[in-house]
């Protein structure tokens, strides 16, 4: 998995405290500079202010400034099981790589077996992994192993099938129907912040599958470098509140 920050909103902290700002101000914030507007606002230099009035935003669940930086990620390799669940989302634009038009014809099947082409799960190899709803605990390593076994062969078989049914003309937007929903697939999602913050409260939970947790997780690292007063404080304060930020 790869996750690439594609385009976001400059000076982002400076717009939500601008917006912010704008509910309280008896002037109009489009006529003035933004240290005219913060000069209210408690700090040494222009960094503290932003400091204190993001701080004081998140403590006290005025979310709107939020709403208005936009970011848009490219996130590589997640599988169809990953996409189903950040794809409900609603408030989340995405363009998804279409399984109608890529056809994976030219996909080595060996290439599957040995982890190409399809997201394997850490249970499938790792003997100590207990994931959520988990009939029984830990296994032993002749489990483990046959455990992994039936896994790479169902994949390499279902991807064997698909390239099948397309040298029998079938069209790929049918193929595709054999394929695991543990299948790659590219995809490009955008969101405003505060959706950012709402997205990682729900699927950077410890009780979140792996692999949308791991992909959150990634997120949230570019999110502290392109807004980093708001992604420290949420780091720091408020990750794993679950819904706290419900849209």
């Amino acid at each position: 998995m790869k996750v690439e920050l594609l385009a976001a909103t400059d000076d982002p902290e400076e717009l939500i405290c601008t917006a912010a700002r704008n509910d309280y101000y008896a002037d109009f914030v489009g006529e003035e500079s933004f240290e005219t507007v913060m000069e209210s606002i408690d700090g040494d230099d222009i960094e503290a202010k932003k400091e204190t009035l993001i701080g004081h935003l998140l403590s006290h669940g005025h979310f709107g400034p939020f709403e208005h930086p936009q970011v848009t990620f490219a996130v590589k390799g997640i599988s169809r099981s990953c996409m189903a669940q950040i794809t409900r989302h609603r408030h989340v634009s995405f363009d998804v790589q279409s399984m109608r038009y890529v056809a994976f014809d030219d996909v080595d099947p060996e290439d599957v077996r040995e982890g190409e082409m399809v997201v394997t799960p850490p249970s499938a190899s790792d003997p100590d992994w207990i994931g959520r709803n988990q009939k029984g605990g830990a296994v032993d390593e002749e489990t483990v192993a046959e455990r992994e076994e039936i896994f790479r062969e169902s994949v390499t078989r279902s991807v064997e099938d698909y390239q099948r049914l397309l040298d029998l003309g079938m069209p790929p937007e049918d193929a595709r129907f054999v394929l695991p929903i543990g299948t790659e697939v590219n995809m490009v999602m955008s969101m405003n912040a505060r959706m950012l913050m709402h997205v990682a409260d729900m699927r950077a939970a410890a009780d979140s599958q792996w692999e949308i947790r791991e992909m959150t997780e990634k997120v949230l690292d570019l999110a502290a470098e392109w807004c980093p007063i708001t992604f420290d404080y949420y780091e720091q304060n408020m990750k794993n509140r679950k819904n706290r930020l419900a849209p």
